[in-house]
């Protein structure tokens, strides 16, 4: 089992900056690729990026590409999403999860474990 909670998220202003972190506990942190993924109000949730298991390889969606920026700390069980140039369509609920196949990959479906999610706001 794996246990995963999202903080960070928050309300800003379009061009503005959030980090959001996704803590793990439970099964071996390091094993697991991880992703993140958003949900807007009226939408499927959607893969945002993902990084290894090792951190040596990373796959960003083309909407956040060059924006975004998935990174992970396997000595704190943590994963980040750093999010600058913020525009009002990131606006969304963030979730993190976690991959037991190694990864980095986009569908949703590989992931096992999920977050409760964070709450990102972009306002105009």
């Amino acid at each position: 089992q794996v246990q995963l909670v999202e903080s960070g998220g928050g309300l800003v202003q379009a061009g503005g900056s959030l980090r959001l972190s996704c803590a793990a506990s439970g099964r071996t942190f390091s094993s697991l690729a991880m992703g993140w993924f958003r949900q807007a109000p009226g939408k499927e949730r959607e893969f945002v990026a993902a990084i290894a298991w090792n951190g040596g390889s990373t796959y960003t969606a083309n909407s956040a590409k060059g924006r975004f920026t998935i990174s992970r700390d396997n000595a704190k069980k943590t994963v980040y999403l750093q999010m600058n140039s913020l525009k009002p369509e990131d606006t969304a609920v963030y979730y993190c999860a976690a991959d037991p196949g190694g990864g980095p990959r986009p569908n949703l479906k590989e992931y096992d474990y999920w977050g409760q999610g964070t709450q990102v706001t972009v306002s105009s």
